[in-house]
């Protein structure tokens, strides 16, 4: 149990019957007349959902503990992802639900930060950048521009994206894991 007063960004809440909600951003507020309030902006841990909601200054909440893991993605068991803890050695078995979008991200030995609660898997998050070798893409065409100057591309892990003309089959590629943006060509 926490009081509405010690919220900090982060923190996640078990709200509306053990629904858990990360706090993004929260803003004490003291009206001139009336009791001070806590206005927030939640989202929902496992849809994503962002809503506002406001709490009574001093509000009784109850916090969740979020256990946050830097895990290596050693290997694909059917539609499991398997995660080894490097402290321990223990190999862990996620769901494709829960790892979501990363999964376009992932090649082995990659490490990702695992977030369990009460030994459930709520979400696998990755760094916001990882390095990627373009499996294949179509020659740029000289002159080529009615895409805006992008192609699309296939990515080591099958994910395609749109990189500019110039990028080529075989190299390494910088992408953006949160929008599958192309941020920039890796100098070896």
């Amino acid at each position: 149990m926490a009081s509405t007063n010690d919220l900090k960004n982060g923190m996640v809440l078990k709200l509306d019957g053990d629904q858990l909600w990360s706090v993004v951003e929260f803003q004490h507020v003291k009206p001139g007349k009336g009791p001070a309030f806590v206005r927030t902006k939640l989202k929902h841990v496992l849809s994503g959902k962002v809503v506002d909601k406001t709490f009574n200054a001093g509000t009784k909440v109850d916090t969740a503990t979020i256990d946050r893991r830097d895990m290596q993605f050693s290997y694909m068991d059917g539609d499991y992802f398997v995660f080894m803890d490097m402290q321990t050695y223990d190999q862990l078995m996620v769901d494709r639900k829960a790892v979501g979008d990363a999964a376009n991200f992932l090649i082995e030995g990659f490490t990702a930060s695992v977030a369990q609660h009460e030994g459930e898997v709520l979400y696998v998050e990755l760094p916001a950048a990882v390095e990627l070798t373009i499996e294949h893409t179509d020659p740029g065409v000289q002159g080529d521009r009615s895409t805006g100057g992008t192609k699309p591309a296939k990515l080591e892990t099958g994910h395609e994206i749109q990189v500019p003309l110039f990028v080529t089959t075989g190299e390494k590629i910088k992408v953006d894991t949160r929008t599958s943006a192309y941020l920039g060509r890796v100098n070896s």
